[in-house]
């Protein structure tokens, strides 16, 4: 059937080279961008997949990131008990030495100076180690009454080491106080010599400090303690068989109370709290050390994570080059053939004219 009004050649030929026109603009899309989604009209299944891995992928990163400047943290907090342990070693060393009654109360006094200098940087070293504005030791001594919930202790920092919110490791550093509490009970008293003061001796101690000791009526000193006196009329010391003379008695000492050289009694005070330091610091790098473990194998697991993450979303939103390109040329050609097509349709109409004598 000749007609006119409609030339159903022409419009196959017009869809097919809309379609050709569609699918050349659609190859093009993906190999300029090279993603094989770029509106969630190419795969809306996908799209919705491909984010959701996205979203894991970017938390596993930051994760990643966090995790390492975990591993920083704890790394500084190490380095500066390394260095609190290489100072407590030396003091203890130059406590064994006052410790000795070959030297004299002059040459304990220039050991007390080394002692000194080294119990104060030990102090500024934990007080003031940070990172990134973060205080990492908690020196503070605590003291609460036993109708009272004990209060937490240490420094204990979250590190968002993953995706989700419940992928976090805690950073636990224990507490390491820089004084140290003495006191004495209703059980403890005190007791006056006896008559013969100048035949007795008396070693004054922390107990006799805190328990308010005196001497000849005064009231003993720190400076005091460690010292042999003869004892006179007056003096006052610790016992737990003297007379009772008050409730608890309690006191702080700081680190430099208790860290002292200049007599034999001090020294050996001095060498246990060495002993309970460097056991306690040793304590505390050896949990650091867990945790920059753990925190270093959390870094290898997201990594490894993420490596297979990323490989599943690029299978799903990716181009294929390969594809695209064959897809490329089929619908150049397409195009092509479409509009040749298109024009021999039109031809044909031609034919009418013919019929009508022209």
């Amino acid at each position: 059937m000749t007609v006119i009004n409609t030339n159903g050649a022409a419009l196959r030929a017009l869809g097919a080279s809309r379609l050709a026109e569609t699918t050349l603009d659609t190859a093009m899309n993906r190999l300029s961008t090279g993603k094989r989604i770029n509106s969630a009209k190419d795969d809306a299944a996908g799209l919705a997949i491909a984010s959701t891995m996205t979203a894991q992928i970017m938390g596993m990163r930051q994760g990643m990131r966090n995790a390492i400047d975990g591993t920083s943290l704890v790394q500084t907090a190490d380095g500066a008990l390394g260095e609190v342990t290489n100072m407590a070693q030396r003091i203890r060393e130059l406590a064994v030495q006052a410790a000795s009654g070959t030297y004299s109360d002059s040459d304990r006094a220039a050991l007390q100076v080394e002692v000194s200098a080294l119990t104060k940087q030990i102090e500024t070293t934990l007080n003031n180690t940070q990172f990134n504005g973060v205080k990492l030791f908690d020196t503070a001594l605590y003291h609460w009454s036993a109708d009272e919930p004990e209060p937490a202790r240490g420094t204990k920092i979250s590190v968002q080491a993953g995706a989700n919110s419940n992928d976090r490791i805690d950073i636990k550093i224990d507490n390491l106080p820089l004084s140290y509490h003495r006191w004495e009970g209703n059980f403890d008293r005190l007791t006056a010599p006896s008559n013969s003061y100048s035949a007795q001796q008396h070693l004054i101690t922390f107990e006799d400090y805190v328990a308010g000791g005196r001497r000849a009526g005064t009231p003993i000193t720190k400076d005091q303690i460690g010292t042999t006196v003869f004892q006179q009329p007056g003096d006052q010391w610790h016992s737990e068989n003297g007379s009772y003379y008050g409730g608890w008695r309690h006191e702080d000492f700081s680190l430099s109370d208790e860290l002292n050289v200049t007599n034999r009694y001090r020294a050996e005070n001095t060498m246990k709290r060495m002993d309970e330091m460097l056991t306690k610091v040793s304590g505390m790098r050896a949990g650091i050390g867990a945790t920059a473990n753990r925190l270093e194998s959390v870094v290898n697991n997201l990594t490894t994570n993420t490596t297979n993450l990323s490989d599943a979303r690029s299978r799903i939103e990716d181009a294929d080059f390969s594809v695209e390109t064959v897809n490329l040329a089929r619908a150049q050609i397409l195009k092509q053939a479409s509009a040749s097509m298109l024009a021999q349709a039109n031809q044909s109409q031609q034919d009418v004219m013919k019929l009508l004598g022209n």
